[in-house]
């Protein structure tokens, strides 16, 4: 345990550091922490770790320790006059929690008043989603004057088929996809892996890219490689790289909103819910721990509800 290792070091002193002074010397192995023993991904490592450096420029010279419940919200004000969207604002109050913790654990400070902080449910916001007809559009964009059209047009039909996130794409494997039985095989957040079914659309589109490009694209490396989706120098497509193709083809699709891979996400379950989809069958789906992360989606489209009331309801 982190405690039983910095023990001997860290209890007995009489802390009451620096901001700057606790940061410097807290926040390495604070990072460390979150993956030794929380086993958190490394994506979510790295932004904890970006949200630790906003927490360390608002802190300046106040005292980490008798900072007050009031000084903290006033964090959380800070963060938003920077720009950051009510998610990142949510992850960063977890991300402080979760540091705060770390800190009475060590015996750095004795009284964590961070936990009197509001919930982040209070800055999460309902996720933007494209309707299916903007999703018709955007899977089509990709067309034969764009060298490596079938490579993207499978790429767009396998984040709207599966729900995955971009880095969950980017880790797919040859042998991850079954389109005989049409299913992958997912690796998301921890390593947990799931199943996500594919429709025909994806089948198809991927079958035509593994037959038609993929091997061009393979040959360009001195040795094989099994990622699913390659770059045209035959390396692994990365999520940067995923990000830029949904960039460009939602301009191509004239769709003017600003749109990520993780927008394809909440389309597919939101679409899933909308059109009569269990909630617990979404939530397997999306690889959600708990329910609670999946019930945002009933909030986003209420599709399903009005037709319910008008079909049943007797003043519907």
């Amino acid at each position: 345990m982190a405690m039983n290792r910095l023990k001997k070091s860290r209890l007995g002193m009489t802390p009451r550091p620096t901001a700057a002074a606790s940061l410097e010397r807290w926040h390495e192995s604070f990072i460390e922490y979150l993956r030794s023993e929380c086993h958190l991904a490394e994506n979510t490592v790295k932004a904890y770790g970006r949200d630790m450096v906003h927490f360390q420029t608002w802190l300046a010279d106040r005292s980490l320790v008798d900072l007050s419940v009031s000084e903290l919200s006033d964090f959380v004000a800070y963060l938003s006059s920077r720009g950051l969207a009510p998610s990142s604002i949510a992850r960063a109050i977890v991300a402080i929690k979760m540091y705060f913790r770390y800190l009475q654990l060590e015996g750095v400070i004795k009284e964590n008043k961070i936990e009197l902080l509001g919930s982040q449910k209070l800055w999460q916001r309902i996720p933007e989603v494209l309707s299916p007809r903007e999703v018709e559009r955007f899977l089509k964009a990709p067309r034969r004057i764009e060298y490596y059209y079938l490579r993207d047009r499978a790429l767009l039909e396998m984040l709207y088929a599966t729900g995955c996130r971009a880095s969950e794409i980017s880790n797919l494997r040859l042998r991850d996809v079954n389109l005989k039985q049409r299913y992958c095989k997912c690796h998301g957040k921890g390593d947990k892996q799931r199943m996500a079914p594919l429709g025909e659309e994806a089948v198809e589109t991927v079958q035509a890219y593994l037959q038609q490009q993929r091997p061009a694209l393979e040959a360009k490396r001195p040795t094989e490689t099994d990622w699913l989706f390659l770059t045209r120098s035959g390396r692994r497509m990365r999520r940067e790289a995923i990000w830029e193709l949904v960039k460009k083809y939602a301009l191509i699709a004239g769709i003017t909103r600003d749109i990520s891979p993780h927008t394809m996400r909440h389309s597919f379950a939101t679409h899933l819910l909308a059109g009569g989809a269990d909630l617990r069958q979404v939530q397997e789906m999306l690889g959600h721990a708990s329910i609670a992360t999946t019930q945002i989606y009933t909030h986003v489209d209420q599709t399903r509800l009005k037709k319910v009331h008008a079909q049943f309801h007797p003043r519907g």
